[in-house]
């Protein structure tokens, strides 16, 4: 874990704009029309609406996605009572959480009161901004009383995170933590250190997961919470022990299955934890110093489940695991509440979770091959991305069963593919290229069987039904890694094109390629021994038709992976070239960007065939190619190198082209502001057109764009390369792929084989 210094803290929170969030409008506001209808008088409009239905303002506001993060810093972090000011950095911390994590809009706000009649009254007088209201840091016993008032007397979510934020995960952790150790809820032994807002909270919604209360031993700053002790309020109360031989925590632990720290750093020692039952359960939530060291803990047992608040440990409690997700789901089911039905359906979610597979962008965040169920990983991981759409639907079905939804979804694919777009995980493009490939799915081999991102990914196409897979490699050492990596097999096809079995196969396949190859060298042998190598036998088994398509490039250079495409499949007859594109999905929209791949440094005639081809892929994703070619001049400014030569090329292409939007050269800042492009240079035959292709001089300037433009789009997807002008549909990869990456682009070639199927008449 990197060691936070003051400095870097202080510098973090004040360089550039103070602090870490801002307002952003969603609306166009250049215009004066754009304002009239933002403001005066058009916005009259959705106010007498409202005033006419208040739950239009869910309609026409931003109160459906717009939550409130509302403290008083009487209890902020491990920091005490530092008061309603002191306490915005962290107010503020938890509003980019809701943003980055759930899409969910937050304004901190700080209320500089701590009578609690007070405090509620301010909380209700600006509630009707919001769909939802976070409390955040606010000391027991008041919060209970704060929390209880405004969900009685508010009709929009409210939740005190600090309570039933960690209730939710560490029930989940809980959960799951005795399945690994193979004990039954309703009889362990649970011991609570701390009783506080968050302990009180746990504990209950542990009863309510099936701990027995009998079972509960709750210890405050005095010891044992018992009934002999008169100085217990309510909460207190509640999990008071009849018990009268324990008083202190060394009594309490004895025999306990699970210990919940909810207190302080180290009062818990390693004699203590080795008195526990076997398999004992640890959650030293207590931050940033738990009340056990992790290290000590598996010193001390080293059969111990271990959980902690801190990330540099397995199985943290983090609270981002849970609230954005509860919120969002809450939100868009327009819920008056969250409710107990709606807080346990986000602790089962989260357990199920943990049980299956993790993602792949999962494992590269922690750099590890595969986390598996188990005693370090039985809680999810807060990057994992299927967290908003499991945690939140099942949040808002849990409102709507339990009444609570004044919006009702009954479309749940729809839900979850909107939640997906929200966070950038999918978009509406990357969907209708599944879908489309789902009604033809074809037979798809993937080169490097044994890669564990081509493996998952084979694996995941198929289980999108955007392919069948066949999978080249050892047999053995894939049926390993996937049953490693908790992956089924079942429905996929294995290969290993070395095998005895694969003779007769590579044989004829060397027949057919040393025939095609005879006048160029080739003999029967050498093709014979390029049969033992992946890219000639998978590229082989297309062109025979024994397969539709191909992925690969995970391991091979691009070099030798074109020259093999170059020799087995061939160009298209009526090119001499072939390149690839990089299509860059973003929220201005899509952009192709060629030749990223293939041609160092094309010259006239490959400019040509490959302005043709990115015409013809950008036509085959369905859409208008209007095309800028690029260089570092603009329309003849300069008459040598590559500026001229790519001159050439845009006047042979507007010859034999009328109707295509074609121009150039020109440099990017024109080709992408049609404003500034029609103001100088009002003769391009882009005029009034928004560019949607760029085509580059030559690979270094390709190359390094869509590199830089992968780097900086945060809400968006980059897809490629994509292969223009090969005879088959034979897709390349690269060593940098992720699992998502591969699965996108395998929905590329399979649309690529059904195209391809159409023209040969089949």
């Amino acid at each position: 874990m990197v060691k936070i210094t003051k400095e870097a803290a202080l510098l973090y929170h004040s360089q550039g704009k103070p602090g870490k969030i801002e307002v952003v409008p969603t609306k166009p506001y250049r215009t004066q029309t754009d304002l009239s209808l933002a403001y005066s008088p058009g916005v009259a409009e959705p106010c007498l609406e409202i005033q006419n239905n208040p739950n239009d303002a869910y309609k026409y506001t931003n109160k459906g996605n717009l939550v409130a993060v509302i403290s008083n810093g009487t209890a902020v972090l491990g920091l005490g009572d530092i008061g309603a000011m002191s306490g915005k950095p962290v107010m503020e911390g938890k509003s980019l959480l809701f943003k980055i994590y759930a899409g969910v809009d937050a304004f901190d706000i700080e209320v500089d009161e701590k009578d609690p009649e007070k405090f509620i009254q301010a909380v209700k007088a600006i509630a009707p901004t919001f769909g939802g209201i976070n409390l955040e840091d606010i000391k027991a016993p008041e919060c209970f009383e704060i929390e209880r008032r405004l969900k009685a007397e508010l009709d929009i979510p409210v939740m005190h995170d600090d309570q039933h934020g960690t209730a939710i995960i560490s029930a989940a952790g809980l959960i799951n933590a005795l399945q690994v150790a193979g004990k039954k809820i309703e009889n362990v032994k649970l011991v609570v250190n701390g009783a506080g807002a968050a302990a009180i909270s746990c504990t209950r919604l542990y009863c309510a997961c099936g701990v027995k209360h009998e079972n509960v031993v709750m210890l405050d700053s005095k010891g044992v919470i018992s009934t002999e002790r008169p100085d217990l309020n309510e909460q207190k109360k509640e999990f008071a022990t009849s018990r009268t031989d324990i008083h202190t925590l060394e009594e309490a632990i004895r025999g306990a299955d699970v210990f919940v720290g909810l207190s302080k750093g180290n009062i818990l020692s390693q004699d203590m934890v080795r008195s526990m039952a076997d398999h004992p359960i640890i959650f030293a939530l207590a931050n940033p110093v738990p009340e056990i060291s992790y290290e000590d803990a598996m010193a001390a047992r080293p059969d111990v489940l271990m959980s902690t608040g801190r990330t540099d440990y397995p199985n943290q409690i983090n609270n981002v695991i849970g609230f954005p997700y509860i919120f969002r789901g809450a939100l868009d089911t327009a819920a008056s509440a969250i409710n107990e039905e709606m807080k346990m359906a986000a602790v089962r979610a989260i357990a199920d979770l943990a049980r299956r597979p993790v993602p792949d962008i999962v494992n590269r965040a922690y750099h590890v091959r595969n986390f598996t169920f188990g005693p370090d990983y039985f809680i999810p991981k807060p990057v994992d991305p299927r967290l908003i759409t499991e945690v939140s639907m099942a949040v808002a079905k849990a409102a709507i069963e339990s009444g609570v939804a004044r919006r009702i979804i009954t479309d749940w694919k729809a839900y979850r593919q909107q939640l997906r777009e929200l966070m950038g995980q999918e978009t509406k493009f990357t969907q209708n290229l599944y879908d489309t490939a789902r009604l033809a799915p074809k037979r798809v081999v993937f080169a490097e069987g044994t890669h564990p991102n081509m493996l998952e990914a084979a694996i995941r196409a198929k289980e999108e039904g955007i392919c069948h897979p066949i999978l080249l490699g050892n047999d053995i050492q894939i049926r390993k890694m996937a049953e490693d990596m908790q992956l089924d097999l079942e429905g996929v096809e294995i290969l290993n094109l070395r095998n005895d079995n694969q003779t007769e196969t590579r044989n004829r396949y060397a027949q057919i390629l040393a025939k095609k190859k005879q006048r160029e060298g080739y003999t029967l042998q050498e093709a014979i021994d390029k049969m033992y190598e992946r890219n000639y036998f998978g590229m082989m088994m297309v062109e025979t038709g024994d397969a539709d398509a191909f992925i690969t490039g995970l391991y091979t250079k691009y070099s030798n992976t074109i020259k093999v495409a170059k020799e087995v499949i061939g160009i298209r007859p009526e090119y001499k070239h072939f390149g690839t594109m990089h299509l860059v999905n973003s929220k201005k929209g899509i952009y192709f960007i060629a030749d990223t791949l293939i041609n160092r440094h094309p010259n006239k005639e490959a400019l040509l065939d490959l302005a043709k081809l990115s015409a013809s892929t950008v036509r085959f994703f369905n859409r208008t190619p209007i095309i800028a070619m690029l260089s570092y001049s603009n329309f003849g400014t300069d008459t040598v190198g590559s500026p001229a030569i790519v001159h050439e090329v845009v006047e042979q292409m507007q010859r034999e082209y009328p109707d295509l939007a074609i121009d150039g050269e020109m440099q990017l800042n024109f080709a992408m502001d049609k404003e500034l492009r029609d103001e100088k240079y009002p003769f391009t035959r882009l005029k009034g057109l928004d560019v949607n292709t760029l085509l580059f001089p030559n690979l270094t300037s390709a190359n390094a764009s869509y590199k830089m433009v992968k780097s900086m789009v945060d809400e968006g997807e980059v897809i490629g390369p994509i292969q223009m002008g090969l005879n088959k549909p034979i897709h390349f990869t690269d060593f940098e792929s992720s699992v998502r990456d591969i699965v996108n682009i395998t929905a590329v070639a399979v649309l690529d084989a059904i195209v391809q199927e159409k023209k040969n008449g089949k």
